[in-house]
């Protein structure tokens, strides 16, 4: 069904370059999910230019990329036609997705005009740095999620923030990049498109439909939360073998434990919140998501618990790994510290001997070869026994 398909789907990922800040802000904390306005990297997807290509709008009113596409009755009828067309479409009781990659103020007046969205909600979808939230006005739904990729180079997470609009008859994505690779949407739609036919042909209306495509969408992004933390994962095992290995590390383990801590953090306010926005949208008296989708989307729940709870342990396990690295080190010091006080202990013997004979005092053998022959075999025989004591008693 439509989850194996999806779940065998990875995303295509090349360079990253400067862009979006980073989203960081309180776990509890409401509006902007970053306080501090430091420019984050994002990471990008295929070729903007090329990406689901039949879907592109020639000739867009807008000065942002669109795409758009048509379903009727349970089946894609049309791609790319003029944003000027979607009323029409509406009107008919057809249901239609428009994307828009990066649009300004301008760009997205063609929405309040076409939908009737809230001025709100559209102030929130050109926001930068939005929390992931879920807001309901009269007529549709607003969310902000975020689409997160893990540089195993860096051991930084990069986010992408999207923006979308949920309406009886449409779907509408707001990217503020092109780091969520909306091709793969799409094809993740086009994969199980038996499941949507299914919903048009039992007569269920385009609000099932739309429940489809967002389904897609959503399940798209919580895979991008679950693979940044299985990457995450498999770092943090192979900064366990540093912490015990052979040569000391300390510096190397101790810096990229605070980069994958930092990392964890946001991945967190990116992931957490994802269960509010799947436990609102599946109420019922919403109506967006039908019976027939409701196990889909509990699949996806599901997914974004395991993905909380997995970020959350991982958090914990590099907490241990920092406070074990200062166990570590503090015990080496302990051990060098004692070897050290051992040797100068063997050290001070044959000083303390040196020093006696070296008295302008008569003692017995002064100015005599004996004299010369008992100083040494003294500091001999002690060192000899210090040395022979303390490895007895593992101090050296």
């Amino acid at each position: 069904m439509m989850r194996h398909v999806a779940r065998s789907d990875t995303s295509e990922v090349e360079d990253t370059a400067a862009s979006r800040n980073d989203p960081a802000g309180d776990d509890g904390s409401n509006g902007v999910l970053g306080e501090d306005r430091q420019r984050d990297v994002t990471f990008h997807g295929r070729d903007p230019e090329t990406v689901a290509a039949p879907a592109i709008v020639v000739g867009s009113p807008t000065k942002c990329q669109a795409r758009t596409r048509l379903y009727r009755g349970g089946r894609l009828a049309e791609e790319g036609f003029a944003l000027e067309r979607i009323s029409d479409h509406l009107a008919d009781g057809d249901m239609v997705w428009l994307d828009l990659r990066d649009p300004d103020h301008e760009d997205l007046a063609v929405l309040s005009e076409e939908f009737g969205l809230h001025p709100v909600s559209l102030e929130d979808a050109v926001a930068e740095h939005e929390r992931p939230k879920l807001d309901r006005y009269r007529g549709h739904l607003f969310l902000t999620a975020y689409g997160a990729r893990f540089d195993e180079t860096t051991g930084k997470i990069a986010t992408s923030e999207l923006a979308v609009f949920v309406t009886p008859q449409a779907l509408i994505t707001v990217r503020k990049d092109d780091g969520l690779d909306i091709g793969k949407v799409t094809e993740r739609w086009d994969a199980s498109d038996d499941l949507l036919a299914g919903l048009g042909a039992a007569g269920l209306g385009a609000g099932c439909g739309v429940g489809y495509l967002l389904h897609g969408l959503l399940d798209y992004v919580v895979d991008s939360h679950f693979e940044a933390v299985q990457s995450l994962d498999d770092t943090i095992e192979g900064l366990e073998d540093q912490l015990f290995a052979v040569t000391p590390q300390d510096m190397q383990v101790q810096r990229r434990s605070y980069e994958l801590r930092k990392s964890l953090v946001l991945l967190r306010r990116v992931v957490l919140p994802m269960r509010e926005i799947l436990n609102t949208i599946m109420r019922r008296d919403l109506h967006y998501v039908g019976e027939e989708m409701m196990p889909y989307y509990q699949d996806v729940y599901d997914h974004v618990l395991r993905a909380t709870e997995w970020t959350d342990s991982l958090r914990d396990l590099v907490t241990s790994i920092l406070e074990t690295n200062l166990t570590i080190q503090g015990n080496r010091m302990n051990i060098i510290s004692k070897k050290v006080t051992g040797w100068a202990a063997i050290i001070a013997v044959p000083t303390f001997i040196t020093g006696f004979y070296g008295m302008n005092l008569p003692y017995p053998g002064f100015s005599e070869r004996a004299g010369l022959y008992t100083m040494g075999v003294l500091m001999l025989a002690c060192t000899i026994t210090l040395y022979a004591v303390f490895r007895r008693k593992d101090w050296l």
